[in-house]
């Protein structure tokens, strides 16, 4: 049996300090958490923060919550966890509403 999770990510959201360049892009670091009480009210079952170093875990500092997501397990008789429904692309977004 395999899973994915599919993820929408609100990049005006993430912290533009954390953004690093790498090899092939410009990364942010992400965490991916399952939510305790399995699915939230729009059949959601992860939510998706902003990694956090273990000074700001230390100082508390607060989370940043950046998206959400669903996971979908397929395998054996072909049974899904969950059923996907994609959101159309938003082709009116300008460049200056990313923050990087």
């Amino acid at each position: 049996m395999s899973s994915i999770i599919n993820l929408k990510i609100d990049v005006t959201k993430l912290t533009k300090d954390k953004l690093f360049k790498g090899q092939k892009g410009t990364y942010s670091d992400l965490t991916v958490s399952e939510y305790m009480d399995g699915e939230n009210q729009y059949g959601e079952t992860h939510c998706v923060y902003e990694k956090q170093s273990k000074e700001e875990r230390e100082a508390g500092v607060d989370k940043v919550y950046v998206g959400s997501g669903k996971e979908f397990t397929f395998g054996g008789n072909g049974a899904t966890k969950g059923t996907a429904t994609p959101e159309p692309a938003t082709a009116d977004m300008d460049d200056e509403d990313i923050p990087f």
